[in-house]
């Protein structure tokens, strides 16, 4: 999955507040809403807020990311 796919498919994601499932170039597998996705060099990240965990925000480099799959509906 390609930069500009992955940085679109979170944008939507967080825009219509659908969960995604976020798979890292190590094969590990982060489930959650995204809150934003921060493409500026210094940051280059996008935050979710994990599946159950409303009060969580985590951060996860776009740059870690090879995959993106919206779940549900």
């Amino acid at each position: 999955m390609g930069y500009d796919e992955i940085v679109s498919m979170l944008g939507y994601a967080g825009g219509h507040e659908r969960q995604v499932r976020i798979t890292t170039t190590n094969r590990l597998e982060v489930v959650g809403v995204p809150t934003s996705v921060d493409t500026h060099p210094t940051a280059h990240e996008v935050y979710l807020r994990p599946a159950g965990q409303d009060d969580t925000e985590i951060a996860v480099s776009l740059a870690a990311i090879s995959a993106v799959e919206l779940l549900g509906e």
